[in-house]
């Protein structure tokens, strides 16, 4: 029977599910750098000092790595103050935060401030990002806190209040009262939240409002918008979600330049109303508008309906004051919604989830959240288009449990969100990283998975074709697509369109009824890890050949050293005691393995794996064992070393394990790469036996201390120290 030590390994999701119950939930958010807002302003009121902040310093540093770095001229006569040395009787707040307290300054972040000014239109969920009860007078010390969704968590981000200014002016956002600062004041710890304020340079609407929310972002090309959009934005604005869009620009030159229409390309607005009006000459019909603004706080649309257009002299008092109509240059305008679809390219709503408001009474959604990694060589596989690494991409199993209780068109099924997104690569802009081009397929899988948690084989994927997938794959921190599927089990593998490219990622699935989403991990066991005892009957021939070899070649033992003849091929296999400082020398060059022999560090884990009387030499016994155990090892290598380079590839290196017996999770295949691969992803030989000797190691040392069998272990310092260290035979674990 295989041995599994079940508790060799956290359960990754587990271990995520119980502390986003405490640290890192809605209430509990986690303390980012570490850092206790409480403490550390009551640090400054007692000194009567002004707070610091050492982790994001007024440096160049903190302003950005190229543009705004120490070669740039724009940051030469930048000086970092606080609001009281920019103004008199500075404000956190000048009543009520609003949209127009957003003006974007001289930084390319219009899609984090379009999010801010959807934020201000649901007070609730702005005073969740901003927290309440911070000003510049009562308990003051230059410290204020944000809090923001990141990744699967709530954090707290602390902050000083030194903003970068120009001749006393504010450098980046701004707000339309000189003396109004939460604004300036939340770019700046969403700055830090990423390494700089350059990092914020460019980016997706959606981006910032999930970060403001943990909700899940759903796109519309206007040119393929669904019949109901008016409908659906108008539900989406109902239920709190925040809703931004933009018009495309091909040409990346022309980016944020200004049409004829007023409008801007390239430019993110804020969707912040839609509403119906009856024109006095209209006698039945209605006119569906769109309200937005654009982040600059000015440049607005001058076309059908704009602030001074005749459209408004054909409605009542009434109706104007319902749709808060005003003439002023403040980036705030109204359109008819066919307009909108004919000068906008794309809308994006972010729908809330329970992680944004604790009472979210008039939207549930059912979350499940994985994360998980793409290691390069091992789990970094790529998209269908690249068969062979495919597979071994990431693999999470997904039970949709209820259908819609109303299906549109008759249609039964299971309505569903997926959300893939990319962690961190803003925050890594500065070493060079850019975003990776993502996506998802969804697998039916059926009888396949009925008890069965194993990670999907190759040949899976090449018979069966994808139940479902993303749209495209894009570069962008996250794709998102909605799916409605039949009750049962399906595997999601997410991925980069190109293999070998190295990132962390969450999985999200969203649905309005119960479904379960996991990641599909081996169990880690091993196959007979002990080695069966001598039987004691009579020795065959064949036993008998053996013995006469191996004292033959065995010399003098007092030398510590076992030489024994490798039959098959003719060949001599030296194994040194740990202690000779001599070169050890196995197997001499070979047509199929392409080696020159074992490193003294394989031929020191050899003697430790086999020497299972503490003597530090081998026996007989244990000479046969290590024998036939190299000799079964080696047939595995050169089967999947077809090509007869002397290596295999680190993607077959998880069969190749499998076929000597060892089931091991993803989390364990991501180690053996890194440790045994090459920089071509290739195992040789040599790294290929040390690996399966450590293997064997390990599960026969867990296997010592698992006295009572149940696969969980409990060791002490010296017991922990013992078994991480590879000179050590399994005896010395054993209690």
């Amino acid at each position: 029977m295989p041995y599994t030590p079940s508790g060799f390994f956290c359960d990754r999701l587990i271990r995520e599910r119980e502390r986003r119950d405490g640290e890192g939930s809605l209430n509990k958010p986690l303390r980012f750098n570490g850092q206790d807002f409480t403490v550390l302003r009551q640090e400054s009121l007692q000194s009567k000092g002004l707070f610091e902040d050492d982790s994001f310093p007024a440096t160049v540093e903190s302003l950005g790595f190229k543009e705004l770095g120490h070669k740039s001229n724009k940051v030469k006569n930048i000086v970092w103050k606080r609001p009281k040395e920019i103004c008199e009787n500075p404000q956190f707040i000048v009543g009520g935060a609003s949209r127009t307290d957003i003006c974007q300054g001289d930084l390319g972040d219009c899609w984090l401030l379009a999010a801010i000014a959807c934020l201000t239109l649901n007070e609730k969920l702005l005073y969740r990002v901003v927290p309440q009860e911070q000003s510049f007078s009562e308990g003051y010390g230059g410290i204020f806190h944000f809090q923001f969704w990141r990744y699967g968590d709530w954090v707290d981000v602390v902050i000083d209040d030194r903003i970068p200014t120009f001749n006393n002016q504010l450098v980046f956002t701004k707000s339309a009262e000189r003396n109004e600062f939460w604004s300036a004041l939340l770019e700046k710890a969403y700055a830090k939240l990423h390494g700089s304020y350059e990092a914020l340079k460019g980016g997706n609407t959606t981006e910032a409002m999930e970060d403001f929310t943990g909700g899940v972002t759903e796109f519309y090309e206007m040119k393929e918008a669904p019949k109901e959009l008016y409908k659906i934005m108008k539900k989406a604005l109902e239920r709190g979600s925040l809703m931004g869009c933009s018009i495309d620009s091909l040409v990346p030159a022309r980016f944020e330049t200004r049409t004829v229409t007023g409008l801007v390309k390239g430019h993110a607005y804020s969707v912040t109303a839609v509403d119906e009006c009856k024109p006095s000459q209209q006698k039945d019909s209605k006119v569906r508008l769109v309200r937005l603004r654009n982040p600059w706080g000015q440049v607005e649309w001058n076309g059908p309906w704009s602030d001074n257009s005749k459209e408004w002299t054909t409605l009542s008092k009434a109706d104007k004051d319902k749709l808060q109509h005003q003439s002023a240059e403040d980036g705030e305008f109204w359109m008819s919604f066919e307009d909108f679809k004919k000068n906008y390219t794309k809308i994006e709503i972010c729908n809330l989830t329970p992680d944004a408001l604790e009472d979210d009474k008039i939207h549930k959604w059912t979350v499940s959240v994985n994360e998980g990694r793409w290691v390069r060589g091992c789990s970094a596989g790529g998209c269908r288009n690249y068969p062979d690494t495919f597979w071994t991409n990431p693999q999470y199993r997904l039970r949709l449990l209820e259908e819609d209780d109303d299906p549109e068109d008759n249609e039964v099924g299971c309505t569903f969100v997926v959300a893939l997104m990319q962690k961190n690569r803003r925050k890594e802009r500065k070493m060079g990283a850019n975003l990776f081009t993502i996506g998802f397929a969804i697998y039916e899988v059926g009888d396949f998975m009925h008890g069965n948690k194993q990670h999907m084989q190759k040949d899976f994927f090449l018979f069966n074709s994808s139940k479902a997938r993303c749209k495209s794959y894009i570069n962008l921190r996250e794709v998102t697509q909605r799916f409605r599927l039949s009750s049962g089990e399906y595997v999601i593998v997410p991925s980069t369109y190109e293999p070998h490219q190295e990132g962390e990622f969450i999985l999200r699935v969203f649905s309005e009824k119960r479904n379960t989403s996991e990641e599909i991990e081996n169990r880690i066991e091993a196959d007979h890890p002990v080695p069966a005892p001598a039987s004691a009957g009579e020795e065959s021939e064949e036993d008998q050949q053996f013995r006469t070899i191996f004292q033959e070649i065995a010399g003098d033992v007092s030398r510590r050293r076992i030489v024994f003849q490798n039959i098959q091929y003719g060949h001599s296999l030296f194994i040194y005691h740990p202690c000779e400082r001599r070169p050890a020398l196995c197997l001499p060059p070979d047509k199929d393995l392409n080696t020159e022999g074992f490193s003294l560090e394989s031929c020191r884990s050899m003697i430790a794996l086999m020497d299972m009387d503490g003597t530090s030499r081998l026996n007989l016994q244990e000479f046969r064992h290590l024998w036939n155990k190299i000799k079964q090892w080696q047939g595995i290598f050169k089967h999947y070393n077809a090509d007869q380079s002397g290596s295999i590839n680190s993607y077959e290196m998880r069969n190749a394990v499998n076929d000597a017996g060892f089931r091991l999770n993803n989390q364990l295949y991501d180690i053996i790469t890194m440790r045994y691969a090459n920089e071509n992803m290739n195992i040789d030989f040599d790294s290929f036996i040390s690996c399966l000797v450590r293997l064997e190691a390990m599960f026969r040392a867990f296997q010592a201390f698992d006295q009572d069998g149940d696969g969980t272990i409990r060791l002490s310092v010296l017991e922990v120290r013992a078994t991480t260290s590879s000179e050590l035979a399994p005896q010395h674990f054993v209690r």
